[in-house]
């Protein structure tokens, strides 16, 4: 569990120094920590060392996590693709959820979730990189889905998430990130103050940062390389 605490520090660090480099507040940079795939013990030595919110992609594993970690007051995101039969344990299970990408899937979360309970956080999952095999909304059909969902009951849209490629370089690595930020410009110009850019993991936060992410999702420079998932997602 120590090398997890170390990891988590070295990563606060790195954000620090990413939005000090971009004449950033380190402040304005949240971490979500990702722990799908790892058990519920090292989710909780990284909740001691103070960590809030953690992202998980799978929709079983995550709502058991949930459910053995109540009452410890986290935060808990949903970024990995929602199928339609597992909307309603989204809706029930999460805070927020970063990967809407079509307007049946908000308008099922929407009519699944308590109303008693605050709305669900959302974001839309843009594919910035245009890869046909990448989830995500295209940038030109974004805003279009964008003011639809912030007509729906009990979710709030909040911002914008991206994955660009891997290997594309730093170069066009900020290029991407950069595309989601004025997206994002964009949606304010037409009304939608939108406060949140999902964007950047444990090989490019930096560039993210530097293109204005608000929000950096970290796993394997936090957990270690990814354990082999044992379930159904």
């Amino acid at each position: 569990m120590a090398s997890i605490i170390t990891n988590l520090r070295a990563v606060h660090a790195r954000i620090a120094a990413a939005a000090q480099a971009a004449g950033r507040d380190p402040a304005s940079v949240s971490l979500l920590a990702v722990s799908k795939t790892w058990p519920v013990a090292q989710v909780h030595a990284v909740f001691e060392a103070g960590q809030r919110a953690f992202g998980e992609n799978y929709v079983q594993e995550g709502v058991k996590k949930v459910a053995a970690l109540a009452g410890l007051g986290l935060e808990w995101h949903f970024i990995g693709p929602v199928q339609s039969n597992k909307t309603r344990l989204v809706a029930d299970a999460f805070d927020w959820v970063h990967s809407i990408e079509r307007l049946k899937t908000a308008e099922r979360l929407s009519a699944q979730r308590d109303a008693a309970r605050p709305p669900l956080q959302v974001c839309l999952q843009v594919n910035v990189s245009g890869e046909a095999s990448k989830s995500g909304v295209a940038p030109e059909e974004a805003p279009a889905l964008a003011h639809a969902v912030t007509t729906l009951p009990r979710l709030r849209l909040r911002g914008l998430m991206c994955i660009p490629e891997p290997d594309g370089g730093q170069d066009t690595l900020r290029r991407r990130f950069a595309l989601l930020r004025q997206l994002r410009e964009r949606l304010a110009s037409e009304g939608l103050a939108l406060d949140t850019l999902s964007m950047g993991m444990s090989h490019d936060l930096e560039a993210a940062i530097a293109e204005g992410a608000t929000l950096v999702r970290v796993g394997t420079a936090i957990f270690g390389e990814r354990q082999k998932p044992n379930h159904s997602a």
